[in-house]
């Protein structure tokens, strides 16, 4: 089967405000090429918090369009992808998958400024490095074989 030409990520976090966010602007930004990105929570905050937003914007990403939703069951089907960022094994919680990857990457939720830095930074390196392994499967789910 061949890989798709973009892959559809689904970032998960607890509560959609933060982590998963973060990783849905940076890869909507730096790896729309290869990555459709969206984010949803296990139990969704209902909004981006300000400290989020800012340290999106003091970054260069746009926190424009995002939101603080639930997993829906349409979203989880279509994904190619899920990173799960919740701080959770993904098995527990979901079951066996091999779509479902775990990035342990603390929560910033309530810290200081510099902890939001930190984590978009940790996240950054993460979705960047995600972005070029999904390009070299892309790459290599395309090569005739031989």
């Amino acid at each position: 089967m061949p890989y798709p030409k973009i892959f559809r990520v689904l970032f998960i976090c607890i509560g959609n405000a933060c982590r998963s966010p973060m990783a849905e602007s940076i890869a909507l930004r730096e790896a729309s090429d290869i990555i459709n990105p969206s984010s949803a929570g296990l139990f969704p905050l209902g909004y981006i918090p300000p400290s989020t937003q800012q340290t999106l914007q003091n970054n260069g990403y746009s926190p424009e369009g995002l939101s603080s939703k639930p997993i829906l069951r349409d979203s989880w089907d279509n994904a190619d992808l899920i990173i799960n960022l919740s701080g959770r094994r993904s098995d527990p919680l979901f079951g066996h998958s091999d779509k479902i990857e775990d990035w342990d990457v603390a929560d910033p939720f309530g810290g200081e400024p510099e902890v939001y830095q930190q984590i978009l930074e940790e996240i950054a390196g993460r979705v960047r490095s995600l972005a070029d392994r999904l390009r070299q499967e892309r790459i290599a789910g395309h090569a005739p074989e031989g």
